[in-house]
């Protein structure tokens, strides 16, 4: 239970990708899981990115390569990896990978974008977060894949609900000491205008701790509850910084349409801004 069994990772030879891809191995190694890495090349028609590199041949001129030839420099000779290469819409063919090999985590570097860019074209990882069917590990950086202290964000979803279930798993799995924050994003008007339903919703966001604390402490994990008022990613960032937390385990609401387009979904704004690695569940642990 909370072992995953088959990891994809995305790599296109970013730094980012590199570092992930460097983290899926070792982490493949206390799970007992294949590790498998795909890159993609966009077809014509498809994304509005070229995942390519260039390399120098040692003449002073440059050829093109697909990102994975660079693989092997990489993985050590021990660590059995399996590579693939495709072409298309990346988003799609990173999902249809992971489908073909029943694979049941997707591992991505974080990419950094400029803000027109998140505004109007977005980037893969959160495409693929939007469309997977699996879960979704984003590493930041030079992050490290780490399950000491892991901070679980609920708002009493069901989507929080199923993110409860395979954090718990994970939590008991590795050991880790759990933490479990949901935050109230209560404005001031509202303070001012309706007291009332602010108590309400600290009601709630009470019982919606609580009910996961309850679980943990029936599988015999200890757990920590917290309560935040504001934004709800800068106080989980912040609560991560605050904590070392190694890992932020959320659940993904899958927003589409104009309010995605010009706010993002919590999960991805908190995958922009966290130093740690974040794990969004997209279904049960079965």
């Amino acid at each position: 239970m909370g072992k995953y069994k088959c990891m994809l990772v995305a790599f296109d030879g970013s730094d980012c990708s590199k570092n992930a891809l460097k983290q899926a191995i070792k982490f493949a190694e206390s799970e007992t899981c294949r590790v498998t890495a795909v890159t993609v090349l966009r077809s014509s028609e498809g994304e509005p990115e070229l995942v390519r590199v260039r390399q120098s041949d040692g003449s002073g001129r440059s050829r093109d390569h697909t990102p994975i030839n660079s693989i092997k420099l990489i993985v050590e000779d021990k660590a059995e990896i399996q590579t693939i290469l495709e072409e298309g819409v990346i988003h799609e063919a990173i999902i249809d990978v992971a489908d073909k090999r029943n694979c049941d985590l997707i591992i991505m570097g974080r990419r950094v974008l400029s803000r027109l860019e998140r505004a109007f074209v977005g980037s893969f990882t959160a495409r693929v977060i939007r469309y997977s069917p699996i879960d979704v590990l984003v590493m930041p950086g030079k992050a490290v894949i780490a399950w000491d202290t892991i901070l679980f964000a609920t708002d009493g979803s069901k989507y929080s609900d199923i993110a409860m279930d395979r954090v718990l798993e994970l939590a008991s799995a590795h050991g880790s000491a759990l933490k479990i924050v949901s935050v109230l994003g209560a404005s001031d008007n509202l303070y001012n205008e309706l007291p009332g339903a602010v108590e309400r919703m600290i009601e709630h966001a009470q019982e919606n701790v609580d009910v996961v604390k309850r679980k943990a402490e029936e599988i015999g994990l200890d757990a920590e509850t917290f309560i935040r008022e504001g934004e709800p990613h800068e106080q989980i960032v912040k609560l991560v910084n605050e904590l070392k937390a190694d890992a932020v385990c959320m659940g993904s609401h899958g927003r589409t349409g104009l309010e995605r387009i010009l706010m993002g979904s919590v999960t991805e704004k908190v995958i922009e801004k966290a130093k740690c690695p974040v794990l969004v569940v997209k279904q049960a642990h079965v």
